[in-house]
This record gives C-alpha cells, structure tokens and sequence, in this order.
C-alpha cells in the first residue's frame, strides 16, 4: 500500500493505541490523529479524513473487542494490513497528593477495567467504576477534576502531569494486546511465509452449514487461529462470524479457500492478509520472507503441479 500521510488512531495522546501505532513501521512520517473512540477512528478510514487507522481489536483476556469487529464489517469496505501486539501494562494514577482512601471513583476503557477488576475490588472496594473512550482518556478526567483516578498506562501519568497510586495492577500480568491498521482496500500486503487472512462469513441458519465452512479450510491444511461471532445488525438472529486463518491470499490452499468460502457463505468478507505480529515457530524476525514454506502449504502446492501434470498428460 502507499504510505500512509495522515493516520488515525484510538485517543488521546497516551493511549496503548498510540504505542502500538508507534512500533509500526507506517507511522513513520505520518501524521498520528487522536480520535474519540474506535468507531471514529473507522469512519474517519471511510470518509477520507486519515489514509489509515489503528484500533484494537482483541486482547488476551477480555478477547476481542466488539465494536472493532462490528465496524469492519460496515459499509464501505476496509481492510487489515498490519498488526501489532503490546503488553498492556496498567497504572493506577490520580492527581498528586491524591491517597488510595481518598479515591471515590475510577475511570477506564471497559477493556482496561475488566483486566484490574480484581484489584479494584481488594483496594477500591467502595470506589464508582465508570467507563470512559480510552484511557487516556480516564487519565484526562483526573486531570480535569471528574474522576479521583484513572487505570491507564504509566505514559498517561506523564502526559497529564498525574501522579502513580499503585503500579502494575493488572489481575493477570502479561496480558497483550492486539492492535490492527486498517486502511480501504487496495493492493495487498506482500506474503512474507508468516501471515494471517481475516475473514468475516454469514450462512444459512441450518445444521451442518458452519461445519461445512470450517471443513472448507481443515481439508486444506489451513490453521483456523480465532473464531467469534456477532450479531448482524440487519437480520435478526443471524450472525456474522468472524474468523483469523494462517496464511495469505496468494497461497494456493487459502486462495482455494477463499473461492470454496464465497460459494458457500451467504456473505463473505474479506478482511485482510497481512504479516503477523506473534511469534514465528522458526524464530526468523517478523516479515523475514517466505524461503521458509509451512508444510501443509507445500503439500498442497505439490498436489496442484500433480493435478497441472496429469491435465498435461505427463502424469498416470
């Protein structure tokens, strides 16, 4: 894709959105525009106002984030092109001078709540829990006066001058979270041996229909790595199901796939190939190149130059 001038992204200043936009390699020389929440930031995609947008989209101990996957899906289409992935490290902060005991009420992201909820129970068992569009967000609040404290990153405390009430409070330490840049579709990004193909699909409510889906992708060798669904919108009791398959669209068996997948499915969605953020079972660094082929990829390629040779008539 073409590098990206202006990119929106999941605000304000200080957010893990913000963090994780810096470590791709687009935001280098691009314009970072805070946006106030996910679902801004997508519109904003849409309506040509940013070439991109960071949101995102699951983390390890909520899982995915709702309203990311029901935007993707909207009208007109967008597209994944990069992923990144953060350890979420969470602060509680509240202005200087500020006492556990004096702490009445907490803000953050519903997100970043849910990973503390614990420790705000043992610590804060009296305080108002309310949420807020990010937090950083929450942060600013307890900048303005709103709230007493915030469950945010340590870089918020800098950004608004708050002070750190009590560090690393995440109930379950290590959690990561995963970011996506989303951009209107366009030329692919180039398969690097280590991707990831999302995809949303809608069948008919009948037994065997969403078997019949996943069928289409384990006949093919293809690792199917997350599976969610969400409500449509627009028809009652029907569901989108949102899946993140190993591998890319040139590769021979996602391509089949994919065409398998368009016959079958009422709607499908293509959502994105594009590298992956997690860690590759042959320790090459992340968008290393290809030279390495998963083993359930070159098997099928073999089975097309065996099907090639006998259409030729060079194989019995």
């Amino acid at each position: 894709m073409d590098q990206p001038r202006r990119i929106g992204f999941l605000g304000p200043h200080a957010t893990f959105t913000e963090q994780a936009l810096w470590t791709l390699p687009e935001s280098a020389g691009a314009e970072l525009v805070p946006l106030p929440g996910a679902p801004a930031v997508l519109a904003a995609v849409r309506d040509g106002s940013v070439d991109a947008g960071c949101v995102p989209i699951e983390n390890t101990v909520e899982g995915a984030v709702p309203p990311v996957l029901d935007g993707l899906v909207a009208e007109p289409p967008l597209v994944i092109v990069r992923e990144a992935r953060i350890a979420v490290r969470f602060c509680l902060l509240g202005r200087p001078g500020t006492d556990l005991a004096d702490v009445r009420s907490v803000a953050s992201h519903g997100h970043g709540i849910a990973q503390v909820r614990g420790r705000l129970a043992a610590d804060l068992p009296g305080a108002e829990i309310r949420v807020s569009s990010s937090t950083a967000e929450a942060a600013a609040q307890v900048a303005r006066g709103e709230v007493d404290a915030a469950v945010a990153a340590p870089l918020a405390a800098e950004q608004h001058g708050l002070a750190v009430l009590a560090d690393d409070i995440a109930d379950n330490p290590g959690a990561v979270t995963r970011f996506v840049l989303v951009t209107p579709p366009g030329p692919l990004p180039e398969p690097t041996g280590w991707d990831r193909t999302t995809l949303a699909a809608t069948t008919t409510n009948r037994p065997g229909t969403l078997l019949g889906l996943l069928t289409e992708l384990s006949v093919r060798g293809i690792d199917l790595t997350r599976i969610e669904s969400r409500p449509m919108k627009d028809r009652h009791a029907d569901y989108w199901f949102h899946l993140d398959c190993s591998g890319h669209a040139a590769d021979p068996a996602m391509g089949e796939a994919l065409a398998a997948l368009h016959r079958r499915c009422d709607r499908l969605r293509f959502l994105g190939s594009f590298p992956r953020s997690d860690e590759r079972p042959d320790g090459r660094p992340d968008g290393a190149g290809s030279s390495v082929v998963p083993p359930e990829l070159e098997s099928h390629a073999e089975s097309l130059r065996w099907l090639a040779a006998v259409r030729d008539g060079a194989a019995t």
